[in-house]
């Protein structure tokens, strides 16, 4: 009697076995969801906690004279005026930051460009910049 029970527990169990599997099917908008929460979290990493990015602006001038500096400032916007400038107070000196660059890159761009036009150094510097929501948009792809 045990050894009729016992095959039968053996036959009972290989069959079992091998039979079982497990099909998961997935919802394709789990793919989209995904892709959107990356990118999300592609952005976020560059985010500061007072909403602003960290990126790049050009340091276009150290100077102690207030005219200096605001002229420069008037002829940078007359010069680039898709770009924003930026007069910064910090005593005794005024500095003069140009651009909201998201990659070194396109700040060496525009540094080369105004090497040509200033005298003076000009060097790519690490800040929080502006950077608009509706370009944070454009960059999530929709499902």
């Amino acid at each position: 009697m045990k050894v009729v029970l016992s095959i039968l527990c053996l036959l009972f169990a290989a069959t079992s076995s091998a039979a079982d599997s497990v099909v998961v099917k997935k919802d394709p908008r789990l793919d989209v969801l995904t892709a959107k929460q990356a990118m999300v979290n592609k952005i976020t990493a560059n985010m500061l906690s007072n909403g602003q990015y960290k990126g790049y602006r050009l340091q276009v001038l150290t100077t102690r004279s207030r005219d200096e500096a605001f002229q420069l400032k008037a002829d940078l916007l007359q010069r680039f005026p898709d770009q924003k400038v930026y007069a910064i107070y910090q005593s005794p000196y005024f500095k003069i930051r140009f651009g909201n660059f998201i990659s070194r890159a396109d700040a060496e761009s525009y540094r080369r460009q105004l090497a040509q036009i200033y005298s003076q150094g000009i060097y790519v510097i690490q800040d929080a910049i502006e950077y608009s929501p509706s370009e944070i948009e454009e960059m999530i792809p929709e499902p």
